[in-house]
């Protein structure tokens, strides 16, 4: 799948809510993840390389967390964002594949994570990241086949600037920490 990416820093929680709350949106609960970040030992940002990322979510206490392995690449000419994302059965051993593949782990991300499903295939996230100050909004839009990545980029930003938002931020949470 194909998607595109746009993060805000946010200057007020509080007032980012709100106004979604003006807007009628309300969050989800709040949910935890865990990811594991991995790269090729030659990996530099902008060179296309994929990424992969061992996730751990657990949406409440009372059930098992939910792992899984994500296929992150950033094409940055076209920026779009590949995205394809596997259940994992077994965490370790996926964990122990990756590295003898010759991957290196680049970063650990905990975060926890509130959603609102704007419309099909179009989500917004709010991420507290341990280690990082304040909070983040995300909008994930997947591209649709002869859609343009810039007009759907343009809109997410429109989106974002009708929510008072107009603080992105083109690293990813790991170059962050």
């Amino acid at each position: 799948m194909k998607k595109v990416v746009v993060k805000m820093k946010l200057g007020s929680r509080e007032a980012f809510e709100k106004r979604l709350d003006e807007m009628g949106m309300e969050f989800a609960p709040v949910f935890w993840q865990h990811d594991r970040v991995f790269v090729p030992r030659t990996y530099r940002r902008g060179n296309g390389y994929p990424r992969l990322v061992m996730r751990t979510e657990m949406k409440a206490v009372d059930k098992p967390a939910k792992y899984s392995l994500i296929l992150k690449r950033h094409i940055e000419d076209a920026n779009v964002e590949i995205f394809d994302e596997t259940k994992v059965a077994d965490y370790t051993e996926a964990a122990n594949i990756i590295l003898q593949l010759g991957f290196r782990q680049e970063a650990e991300i905990s975060r926890r994570r509130q959603e609102i499903k704007m419309s099909d295939g179009v989500t917004l996230y709010l991420d507290k990241v341990e280690g990082l100050s304040g909070y983040f909004a995300k909008i994930e839009a997947e591209l649709k086949e002869n859609e343009s990545s810039a007009a759907l980029r343009s809109e997410i930003i429109k989106t974002f600037e009708s929510l008072d938002q107009k603080n992105e931020v083109i690293q990813t949470y790991s170059e962050l920490l």
